[in-house]
Formats: structure tokens, C-alpha cells, sequence
């Protein structure tokens, strides 16, 4: 298995633990998971569009013989060949310029925000896994921030990574992330992996984070991208 199809199979397997999903069903080149997000039931990963193009015709007509919404997902080395061959496909590219990222979790930085704000963390099993969450409230009980990372194997998928609009700009998310790391480390998970949006890759760029591959969102004709 080539760096990058092991690092796409790593994420996939975090994230689902993020999010309480069902085990992925590997299609050959790709893992088929029910992810049951609104606007999103069924999405396939791809694996080996890092080094074989070609393999997102095939993946692009399992998209498209889904009954449901599905989306494909694509991590690879060239971006622009990858969107082409996915319109050349039938499909729509819904997002261009996402990035899978990693990270030491050892040298993360540390923030802890300052009052009004207090943060709380856990760590939670969900059948055999391990789910961290982190939420900063503000004194009036409002969620300012939060974030999830799940844990599997040496890895921690960090995910739904979110400041509320009413409380950006006071280094929340930074404080979030800071913490999910902290006690990724503290129960023995070091390596950090994430997809991060283009809102969010200044922010973990500034935390060390390093981009590895570009992602593409696409789907069928007619399918948008859930707000």
C-alpha cells in the first residue's frame, strides 16, 4: 500500500469513529461508506487517484447507480487532473481546493482561552473506539467553539472543527484544537490527520499542520453542496 492510499484508509478510519458510522466496505479503489449527513447518504473514498486517474471513471459510475445522494471524494497529488477526469466522468466538482493535512500531536500548540470563555473536555468509547470532544462556553452557557477528534490505531482524525459566528476571532478554535490534541496524546495517540476546508486552512497551517494532498468534492448532476 502506497504512503498516501495509507493515509486516505487512516482518515477514513478516524473520522468514522468521529462520527459513529459503520464500518467502510472497500469497492476495490475505493471505500463505500454510509455517512447518513443530510444532503450526503452514501459517500465513496477514493484510494488510488494519487497515482491512477483513470480509476475515477469506474468510481464516477458507482456514484452514479446509487440510489441515494453520494458523493465521491477524492484526495490526490494532482488536483487538476482529478477534476477533469471526474467532469470527463459525469460528474460535478463541488469543491476543488480542500486539503488532507497531518500533524505531530507532540508539538502541537497549546491555548487556553481567556474569561469569559471556559473549556471542557471528554473523551468518550463507542464500541470499541475513542471519541474526543472539546466545547468552549461562553459565561452565559453559549457554545462558542468545538471540535472532535476520533482515535484509531496511532492516529486522531480531527473533525467538525467549528466557531459560532457571534464568537470568531477570539482564538477558539485554536484553544479547540489545542485540546483535542492534548488529550489525544494523554490517552497514547500522537499522529493527527484531518481534511481541512478552505476556511480552515490558515488556521491549522498556523498550528503546524502540513498539507499532504488536495481533495475534491464530487457528485452527480443536480446535487449541491449541503450548507
Amino acid at each position: 500500500m502506497n504512503d498516501l492510499r495509507d493515509l486516505i484508509v487512516r482518515w477514513q478510519r478516524g473520522w468514522a469513529a468521529a462520527r459513529a458510522l459503520p464500518a467502510a466496505e472497500d469497492v476495490g479503489g475505493a471505500l463505500r461508506v454510509r455517512s447518513m449527513q443530510p444532503g450526503r447518504d452514501i459517500e465513496y473514498v477514493a484510494l488510488d487517484a494519487g497515482a491512477d486517474l483513470a480509476s475515477l471513471t469506474r468510481l464516477a459510475g458507482l456514484v452514479a447507480a446509487e440510489d441515494s445522494v453520494t458523493w465521491l471524494t477524492v484526495p490526490t497529488t494532482d488536483p487538476a487532473g482529478a477534476a477533469s477526469a471526474l467532469v470527463a466522468a459525469g460528474l460535478v466538482v463541488l469543491k476543488h481546493s480542500e486539503l488532507l493535512m497531518t500533524t505531530d500531536l507532540r508539538g502541537h500548540p497549546q491555548n487556553t482561552p481567556v474569561a469569559p470563555y471556559r473549556l471542557l473536555t471528554q473523551v468518550e468509547s463507542h464500541g470499541g473506539d475513542r471519541v474526543v470532544t472539546a466545547t468552549v462556553r461562553h459565561e452565559s452557557g453559549e457554545v462558542g467553539a468545538r471540535g472532535t477528534m476520533g482515535l484509531a490505531g496511532t492516529d486522531a482524525v480531527a473533525d467538525r472543527i467549528e466557531t459560532m459566528p457571534a464568537h470568531r476571532r477570539r482564538g477558539l478554535a485554536s484553544a479547540v484544537m489545542g485540546a483535542l490534541a492534548g488529550s489525544a496524546i494523554d490517552e497514547g495517540v500522537d499522529h493527527g490527520i484531518l481534511i481541512a476546508s478552505e476556511d480552515g486552512q490558515r488556521l491549522y497551517r498556523t498550528l503546524g499542520w502540513q498539507p499532504v494532498a488536495g481533495v475534491l468534492i464530487a457528485t452527480t448532476p443536480g446535487n449541491t453542496y449541503p450548507s
